[in-house]
């Protein structure tokens, strides 16, 4: 197996739909089916510990296809339940490109992945110079009231700008193409400014009229 640096040409590939990964990020998952417990134990074995989370969404035929952009996760926690569920962590490391879905005797997917383009999902946090904390704040009330949702403000205020607005896209309800959607910005302002275009038109549709 090839290494792109630290990272192999070849992952196990977890196709759910509005699930999102980030660089950075973590995103807590409950493993049951038998094909992903397959996939967890081998994964364990590896060095790397990667499990690419992508996209899956209709084909033309009706078979679902896998989106080109997914993330990689490496397993940082688990847990086993007694009735025999592992609860698992991924942290995000870096996006990558799926070149093509690779079979096996394995039962998940696994495909042939390159990592170029994403460099800076592998360095430092990112920063956002443009970003108004306090006018995204109160859109952000303004949406969580209409989808009525509820959150620890304080911990949000205190988050810093990529926590912050990396976290919100992993846990809006938004829909999978718009999850995708966050996932292929190229920058952390541009994710924020797709994130703040999504719940305007959330608080839009709920009747809610939008500061400008």
């Amino acid at each position: 197996m090839k290494l792109h640096g630290d990272l192999p040409d070849k992952i196990p590939l977890f196709p759910l739909p509005g699930a999102l990964l980030l660089p950075r990020a973590r995103l807590p998952l409950q493993i049951f089916e038998p094909r992903y417990l397959a996939m967890l134990e081998d994964t364990l074995k590896t060095s790397h510990r990667l499990i690419g989370m992508i996209q899956p969404r209709p084909g033309g035929d009706g078979q679902p296809e896998l989106a080109s952009i997914g993330c990689a996760g490496r397993v940082t926690g688990f847990s086993e339940t007694d009735d025999g569920r592992y609860m698992i962590t991924l942290t995000g490391i870096s996006r990558f490109r799926l070149q093509r879905e690779v079979s096996g005797f394995a039962p998940y997917l696994s495909g042939n992945v390159h990592w170029d383009g994403f460099e800076r999902d592998r360095g430092v946090t990112e920063l956002d110079a443009g970003f108004d904390r306090a006018r995204f704040l109160t859109l952000l009330s303004r949406y969580f009231s209409a989808e009525e949702l509820a959150t620890d403000w304080d911990n949000l205020k205190e988050a810093d700008d990529e926590l912050l607005i990396n976290s919100l896209s992993m846990l809006c309800p938004f829909e999978p193409e718009d999850k995708q959607a966050l996932l292929e910005a190229p920058s952390l302002q541009t994710r924020r400014e797709t994130l703040v275009t999504l719940m305007e038109f959330a608080v839009r549709g709920g009747g809610e009229e939008v500061l400008q």
